[in-house]
């Protein structure tokens, strides 16, 4: 899952973006509008939680301006204000839910997820590839029923591999997606955790199921 918090308030913002990257969720900020609203149009994101009040741009306009390029990506606006009017607006304009400031994280991460299911119509909690089984739910990955140990980030990428099924996926598509807008997909820290994921997954008496097109990217899948 990949999500988009567009908030001026920086102490709030990296407290969004903490608490949702340690459930292993790719987070990417902006902190006006002008650049939430660039990022938003250009990304591929599963949500945008979004304030209202913002530098250059606000929230309001954000939204509008995303809707009239039919951009349905589900917003949530995560605000101070609370009357009755602004969350009229807000949801008259396409968001799709209204949190009102000071929130528990737990509520915002349920209606994360809740929004991001409605919008895949179901949230996929396993993956079956071969005999690689991967529990998103419980966070566990067995391969012919012995128990794989991943770091966060690794369990991540597999996730996103998993997602991508045999689809070609590229280092810019990993970067993106795994470690987020900012990152630079040219360094090595890539390569160096798909070998230690391979390491782990391509068990020595297993068939291979992580293939590097080289040049190109990365395939999960199970060839016969």
């Amino acid at each position: 899952m990949r999500i988009l918090i567009v908030e001026d308030e920086i102490k709030v913002c990296h407290f969004i973006e903490r608490g949702l990257k340690e459930h292993g969720i790719t987070v990417d900020t902006a902190l006006d509008g002008h650049e939430g609203y660039v990022l938003a149009e250009t990304g591929d994101y599963d949500c945008i939680i979004l304030d209202i009040m913002l530098p250059k741009l606000d929230g309001y306009e954000v939204v509008k301006r995303l809707r009239e390029k039919k951009i349905k990506t589900p917003v949530i606006f995560l605000t101070a204000k609370d009357a009755v009017e602004d969350r009229v607006q807000g949801l008259e304009l396409g968001a799709d839910d209204y949190l009102v400031k000071p929130f528990a994280f737990s509520e915002l991460l349920a209606r994360v997820r809740a929004r991001v299911r409605r919008e895949r119509n179901q949230e996929v909690n396993k993956y079956q590839i071969g005999d690689l089984m991967i529990d998103v739910a419980k966070r566990v990955v067995t391969r012919s029923g012995q128990k794989i140990d991943l770091t966060p980030r690794e369990f991540s990428l597999l996730q996103y591999l998993a997602e991508k099924q045999s689809e070609v996926v590229t280092r810019t598509m990993i970067s993106e997606h795994v470690w987020g807008y900012h990152f630079d997909s040219m360094s090595n820290v890539i390569d160096v955790h798909m070998t230690n994921l391979r390491k782990k997954v391509d068990l020595p008496d297993c068939k291979p199921l992580i293939h590097t097109l080289r040049g190109i990217g990365y395939v999960l899948e199970h060839r016969s």
